[in-house]
């Protein structure tokens, strides 16, 4: 190996389990280049977002840190939310740069930046302190955004504040916004995920830009790592690309090219749109010569989404986003957090690998690190265990425990095979057929052993006080010590008495 390894980490915006063919055999779509991808390198079957929804997936990921030791815990950014990544902290981003890597991000940010703004507007941190009749018009996008991605180790950005439902609507280049919004649009008193709403106009109220075509962003977001993966190839120094596309998070708007493709409607449309992206990124890489010594990670933020209407797409196309898994985005369950993640490395990862074992995305950061040979100390990736062993093909589970997270807030503790999840119901949306549960009626507490019930039906919460004890006291000294991983006591954001869904402890 001449130099380090390039590193390119594709991050899926809403992409279910069970929408990979090479996952699914029962996949309505055929994901071709993501399959031949995974004949290439190793496939995660039991890999798993820090969270079920957004915003505090993205942490994790970039961080090494479950989320909730963050000021965000439950829920996710609105479009102008304040920069969430805490000043100073490290990212994968700063470990890259720091180690010669030139260093991009291109896609949903999603983890805020700090607006100017005019006549004392105040950005809202939270959903909840959104106003739905406010236009926004305290921004002042003449101003540099400070505290973006080029402040938290990415030499580049060009991409969105947040979603593709989250105004505002612009392009940003660094920190700068290209376009100036000179419209307002969308649904006051909007309500996210609503199952079937597809169209373009179903967006949150606020600013759009002039140029801004939601038909576009996927497309447009795709070219410029392509552009950029060109740009590097020649240089001297290994570069970082980090493209969370904003595919295939609603509202699902294929380009002409692909409306209609999948057969399935415009979510499996989409998904092509994805397909044919890896296919178009893998063929660069070869043909410049550098395919070989580049990493490519393929995975997902969390669960499939609500709004493409899961019990449709069963219905009538005999497609299950979910897979086997019970729940989809926002949700405890497996559905909302176990996703795919496929990564691809020549000089190091065996073609057609696999792996069993239980693995956060949180360890990325610390994978990562160990491939580049970076000492991130005491105070960083408190949550992140090396990967590396089992991408070499290891055999030994790597982490001790894994922590998930819902989208309303709530806790679940993962050791070996059995699952504790600390809330009555998902946690999420309910979303579908729990939507008709009386959570008052339902167990406060849920466990589940995931050698013999995957789908997580039967809950041994009553017969197994031991476990239950077990799982609980070691969520606790998670919690408490700031960290899951050996080292030195770190602080969260605040303290445990005032977060959601920690109700269990005894503080």
């Amino acid at each position: 190996m001449n130099r380090k390894p390039n590193i390119i980490l594709f991050l899926l915006d809403d992409l279910g389990y069970g929408d990979i063919s090479c996952l699914n055999k029962n996949s309505k779509v055929d994901t071709k280049n993501i399959d031949a991808l995974a004949g290439d390198g190793i496939t995660f079957t039991d890999s798993h977002s820090c969270s079920a929804v957004c915003t505090p997936s993205r942490y994790g990921i970039l961080t090494g840190r479950y989320a909730w030791r963050s000021e965000l815990k439950a829920g996710v950014l609105p479009g102008p939310a304040p920069a969430l990544i805490e000043e100073g902290r490290a990212t994968i981003g700063t470990m890259l740069r720091s180690a010669g890597y030139n260093t991009a991000a291109v896609g949903k940010w999603h983890l805020g930046m700090d607006w100017a703004t005019k006549g004392g507007w105040k950005a809202p941190k939270t959903y909840a302190e959104l106003d739905p009749e406010d236009p926004m018009e305290g921004i002042d996008y003449d101003k540099p955004i400070m505290n973006g991605p080029n402040t938290r180790g990415f030499d580049y950005f060009f991409g969105m504040p947040g979603s593709l439902d989250q105004p505002p609507l612009v392009y940003i280049e660094n920190d700068r916004v290209l376009t100036k919004p000179d419209h307002v649009a969308g649904i006051k008193g909007w309500q996210p995920h609503k199952p079937g709403e597809y169209t373009a106009d179903y967006i949150c109220y606020g600013p759009v830009a002039a140029d801004y075509d939601v038909q576009r962003a996927v497309p447009d977001m795709h070219n410029k790592v392509l552009d950029l993966v060109d740009k590097y190839a020649d240089d001297d120094k290994p570069f970082f690309i980090y493209s969370p596309t904003p595919a295939v998070h609603g509202p699902l708007v294929p380009t002409d090219e692909f409306a209609g493709k999948s057969k399935i409607g415009p979510y499996g449309d989409m998904i092509l749109m994805v397909d044919d992206f890896i296919g178009k990124l893998e063929t660069k890489l070869k043909n410049l010569g550098i395919a070989d010594n580049t990493i490519i990670i393929f995975t997902s933020d969390n669960g499939c989404a609500p709004i493409v209407d899961i019990p449709m797409l069963v219905r009538e196309y005999g497609h299950n986003s979910s897979h086997i898994f019970r729940g989809c985005k926002f949700d405890i369950w497996e559905g909302g957090h176990r996703v795919p993640l496929i990564v691809k490395w020549p000089e190091m990862i065996k073609p057609g690998a696999s792996s069993d074992k239980c693995v956060c995305l949180t360890d990325l950061f610390s994978t990562i690190a160990e491939v580049v040979g970076y000492d991130y100390g005491d105070a960083a990736g408190e949550d992140s265990v090396s990967m590396l062993p089992l991408w070499k093909g290891g055999g030994i589970e790597t982490r001790e425990a894994t922590v998930h997270h819902s989208g309303k807030g709530m806790y679940s503790i993962r050791k070996g095979s059995w699952k504790l999840e600390l809330c009555a119901g998902s946690g999420g949306v309910s979303y579908p057929a729990e939507g008709k549960d009386d959570l008052s009626k339902l167990a406060p507490v849920q466990l589940y052993d995931l050698s013999n019930d995957i789908g997580e039906q039967e809950n041994l919460y009553g017969k197994r006080p031991d476990i239950v004890k077990e799982l609980k006291d070691l969520l606790a000294s998670y919690v408490i010590a700031g960290r899951s991983t050996p080292g030195s006591q770190q602080r969260n954001f605040s303290k445990p008495g005032v977060w959601p869904g920690l109700h269990w402890m005894n503080l």
